[in-house]
């Protein structure tokens, strides 16, 4: 046992986060103690007593039985305490409560001490600093989830979509709620599809079907309960949707339940048609109740599909030691550990959620979650210090980074809550709501869009999509035109298929919703030429290769112009002539700065910090780290905030190179990283590896390193780039990689927080505002994926300005034609990247160049189109 003294202390000391749970009673209700127990009901309920879990002890007596049916409510609820309760479960509730060891003691304490003092000391005992609590089940005499707060620093609110919707319907009214008002709240949605009609859910359940089942269950009557399958079916898929939009997930009751649930068609296996559905990829799916009996395919379908997370609360609560070791390990079998959440699954009694009398809550599931890691330790599947960070993982961190909350502690402070992905009323969203524009960005880093009215939207650009001339991947910055060498033309139509977990209202248009979209030739079949797609098909390379995950967080340096007239004619100048980070700059533009910060998070964009930079009306907005596809299409939202929010201030913003060639140039910094299973791989151990950098790590960024030029051509797309990019102006002008050298290229980076000697991720200077950024990461990817296959090591790094020793380091292309010259050369970029669309992006980089070259001046129109 000593050898896993370490373990156990982890998993006795781990904080909790209670994923799963429901509101706590108060004294005089008449929800049955037992029912902690037993989904039976009736007569079946007192079986419950009986089964291998529950190990009671039958002390009441005629007396007591009559003493308190004859006192009402309050009385039955406090007998069926004294029942219920079994002999460890006693001597561990009377350790709790500092009584004497007797059913009369424990229940004079809870008399005396009422519920606000039992609930603090289980919560405390149990150490649950977070609870996230769905209020849609029916409990009599239910405290609302404001009254928990007073226990745990963060309570959340799982909406339960069924029961939101009878709701509705019995009271004939709007949604009565708005978004806006669940902000601090909400967490995630619920559904309780599998008690109503199975989890076979129909993805393309027509709206009339779907009428008719409303007519059915409203000729039932009231209260209403919903049970027509289509009916559910269109709630579900439409819930769906909803929490995309505001990147919440779904918790899916799966497994076993009450008598109402068939268990046959509760299977998380009947899920696959909407886990297969690409239009809900991105959605992230919660199975509740580690599905029991259906553990191993559970498992199953998180193994394979990314958006698939899983809950074990149920497991724990209703089954013997045995059944709950066996239902764990099933879990893990297959599922990644990451992938892997905690839950009470407490409800009424404030005891189901520190021990649950049979016993079960925290206590049991950290003697569960300890004999599991110790039986994988002694089995070799895993190391003590691995096991150590499992049980931290599933207790907390999982949850913590799955939806989204900052620690919280005993000092918490609710100031300390991350920004929820909530962002608008929904009434705002259902009834307001115009039109909707689907953006794309072109291979020249353009942002374009089509508009279209909300109705046809719904109705059929969903589905269909909207259609869209080949030409558009062929244009360059001046023409819009396919340019020559692109292969492209006026010749053939795509679709632009809407990816509806991006789409969002547009913050400073409210009656206007936005979404970006993917090319395909035609409905479920991606274009070769589409940038969102080929950096997923790259990222999948990583991915299937070396089961690595690429995160990415972008620095957005833009100019804010005003308009001033010179001899009659407008012209765009810098908005103030002020110093790097300047307080003064930052106090002149705060009203515009303000907007656009607000707009970002509204968007659940995170902003990490903004400052004044070092030109004359340049400003640099720093965004939040996370996975390479979410980075790069925060970028593209983060444009279109910056240019729209300055432009309602009578600004332009502009993120070209080099606005002023006289002055200093802007770029789109990308920090990098890879993690391994949520965790950051990119950072070496200490003493362990060269440069406080991992194998692995160093392998990725010499790849990057080895294809810079080439690279070039993606993230540096037109000729004022390379105006940006000179020696002594912190833009990386050599091929070289340095530990916090701020002039070479490739930074490694050592941010606060970091230990000293570690490197948790690298910059990449040489990406600019002109770039499309999904081709510019997936040029990146396929560059360190070339590095990890041939095992690549870094050169020493600069330790001085390259300019300094530049006869030690080769510059970087001087022209957007040297880059392409590199591009042209490079049959790595080529492979993974894909001929027809490198042929095109090396066509619209040609017209560029020619252009520019035979308009001296040209550059300047630039600012009018990024």
């Amino acid at each position: 046992m000593d050898n896993f003294a370490a373990l156990k202390t982890a998993v006795e000391t781990a904080e909790l986060i209670d994923a799963h749970a429901h509101n706590i009673v108060a004294v005089g209700s008449t929800f049955p103690f037992l029912n902690c127990f037993s989904e039976a009901t009736g007569e079946a309920l007192s079986y419950a007593p009986h089964t291998i879990s529950f190990k009671m002890i039958f002390l009441f007596t005629w007396t007591l039985s009559l003493d308190y049916m004859a006192s009402g409510g309050a009385a039955i609820t406090n007998a069926l305490f004294c029942i219920l309760v079994s002999k460890r479960s006693l001597r561990e509730i009377a350790e709790l409560y500092g009584s004497d060891l007797s059913l009369d003691a424990v229940q004079e304490y809870r008399s005396s001490s009422g519920v606000d003092s039992i609930t603090k000391k289980c919560l405390k005992a149990a150490r649950i600093t977070a609870i996230f609590i769905d209020d849609g089940r029916e409990l009599d005499k239910k405290y609302e989830i404001e009254w928990h707060k007073g226990f745990v620093p963060f309570v959340g609110r799982i909406l339960r979509i069924e029961r939101v919707a009878e709701k509705i319907l019995d009271e004939v009214l709007c949604i009565p709620l708005s978004f806006s008002s669940l902000k601090s709240r909400l967490v995630g949605f619920k559904s309780i599809a599998a008690y109503r009609s199975g989890l076979e859910i129909n993805t393309n359940v027509l709206k009339k079907d779907a009428d008719e089942g409303l007519n059915d269950v409203l000729r039932a009557g009231k209260p209403v309960r919903i049970t027509n399958k289509n009916f559910i079916d269109y709630i579900f898929i439409h819930a769906l949707e909803v929490a995309q939009c505001f990147d919440l997930p779904i918790q899916i009751h799966t497994g076993f339940g009450d008598k109402d649930l068939d268990l046959r068609v509760s299977n998380p296996l009947h899920l696959r048609n909407l886990l297969e559905d690409s239009r809900f990829s991105k959605c992230r799916i919660v199975l509740l109740h580690a599905s029991y009996p259906f553990s191993k395919e559970a498992s199953y379908l998180a193994s394979v599909y990314p958006q698939v997370y899983l809950d074990f609360g149920l497991a724990v609560p209703k089954l013997s030691f045995h059944g709950m070791l066996s239902s764990v390990k099933e879990l893990l079998e297959l599922a990644p550990i990451k992938k892997v959440m905690f839950s009470t699954d407490g409800c009424a009694f404030p005891e189901s959620f520190y021990l649950g009398m049979n016993p079960i809550g925290a206590k049991k599931a950290r003697e569960i979650v300890f004999a599991v890691l110790r039986d994988a330790c002694t089995d070799g599947d895993l190391s003590i210090p691995e096991a150590v960070r499992a049980a931290k993982d599933i207790f907390s961190e999982n949850a913590r980074q799955f939806y989204k909350i900052k620690a919280v502690s005993e000092s918490f402070d609710s100031n300390d809550i991350a920004s929820l992905p909530v962002k608008l009323d929904i009434n705002a969203s259902v009834q307001d709501v115009a039109l909707v524009r689907i953006i794309w960005v072109d291979a020249s880093g353009q942002h374009r869009c089509r508009v279209v009215p909300k109705k046809r939207f719904h109705d059929l650009i969903t589905k269909n999509g909207v259609g869209l001339t080949c030409a558009s991947m062929g244009m360059s910055s001046h023409m819009d035109c396919p340019a020559d060498e692109t292969n492209l033309s006026g010749v053939g139509e795509i679709r632009l298929i809407p990816d509806l977990s991006t789409k969002s209202i547009i913050p400073w248009a409210n009656d206007q919703e936005m979404v970006l979209a993917d090319m395909h030739r035609k409905p479920g079949i991606p274009w070769e030429y589409c940038p969102r797609e080929t950096l997923r098909r790259v990222s999948k390379v990583l991915k299937d290769e070396f089961n690595l995950v690429m995160n990415a967080g972008f620095e957005n340096e833009f100019f804010l112009l005003r308009s001033v007239l010179v001899d009659g004619k407008e012209k765009w100048v810098p908005f103030d002539a002020t110093p790097y980070c300047s307080t003064s700059a930052f106090d002149a533009a705060f009203s515009v700065l303000k907007e656009i910060v607000a707009s970002l998070q509204s968007l659940n964009i995170v902003v990490e910090q903004l400052h004044p930079e070092a030109g004359h009306g340049q400003f640099e907005i720093a965004l939040g780290y996370t996975t390479y596809d979410k980075a790069a299409d925060n970028l593209v939202y983060a444009r279109e905030v910056i240019r729209s929010v300055a432009r309602k201030h009578g600004l332009l913003a502009t993120f070209v190179p080099k606005y002023m060639l006289d002055d200093i140039g802007s770029g789109s910094h990308v920090h990098l990283s890879l993690s391994e299973n949520g965790e950051n791989v990119f950072m070496g151990r200490s003493g362990a590896t060269r440069y406080g950098i991992s194998k692995i790590g160093e392998e990725f960024m010499a790849g990057v390193l080895n294809h810079l030029p080439s690279i070039l051509a993606f993230t540096a797309p037109v000729p004022n780039s390379y105006d940006r990019i000179q020696p002594n102006t912190w833009s990386g002008a050599y091929l070289c990689w340095g530990m916090e050298n701020r002039e070479a290229p490739l930074r490694a980076a050592c941010p606060p927080g970091t230990p000293d000697g570690i490197v948790s991720n690298f910059e990449i200077k040489v990406f600019d505002g002109c770039a499309n950024p999904h081709l510019g990461l997936a040029s990146i990817i396929a560059a360190g994926i070339d590095g990890l296959r041939k095992h690549s090591t870094l050169p020493e790094p600069i330790d001085d300005n390259p300019d300094n020793v530049k006869d030690k380091v080769q510059r970087l292309p001087q022209s957007l034609s040297e880059s392409v010259e590199a591009l042209d050369k490079d049959a790595v970029l080529r492979d993974l990247i894909g001929e027809k669309l490198l042929v095109a992006v090396k066509g619209v980089r040609k017209a560029e160049i020619k252009y520019y070259s035979e308009n001296k001046d040209a550059w300047k129109n630039l600012i009018y189109r990024y």
